[in-house]
């Protein structure tokens, strides 16, 4: 099963707590890919950092993900699928952050699951395939 790797998944690579190898570990024979968005929020994690080494160590990390994986649009078709189910998340009462929603429409636009960190949101959005990741003991 295709998946997109949440932005939770890259601060973890970038923290030290988890490692690229161990998320294609626990997803094999996937496709992996990252949303816009998620392209988006990891671009602005460099601009938020002070000007300097630490700035630079991001933007090379970033940089290497943005070039190592696909990064899917969000499109027509994930518009239609991201306005379905914020309607419906909202008439059962159940919501996750805008920037979550658009990555799961995305995602669903596309085929693909959601590789994520946050147990709580990304379940909530209706068919959508979430793979849960779990940070190793350290």
């Amino acid at each position: 099963m295709a998946q997109l790797l949440d932005t939770s998944v890259f601060i973890a690579i970038e923290m030290g707590q988890l490692t690229l190898d161990q998320v294609t570990a626990r997803l094999p024979d996937d496709d992996t890919a990252l949303a816009a968005l998620t392209a988006s929020e990891l671009l602005a994690g460099v601009y938020q950092a002070e000007p300097g080494p630490r700035r630079e160590q991001r933007s090379v990390f970033v940089e290497r993900a943005l070039a190592t994986f696909p990064v899917l649009a969000f499109d027509l078709p994930a518009a239609r699928i991201h306005a379905r189910a914020a309607a419906e998340m909202r008439r059962t009462g159940q919501t996750i952050g805008s920037h979550d929603l658009v990555i799961a429409a995305t995602a669903l636009a596309n085929g693909y699951g959601v590789a994520t960190l946050d147990a709580r949101g990304f379940p909530l959005v209706p068919d959508l395939r979430v793979t849960v990741l779990q940070l190793p003991e350290q």
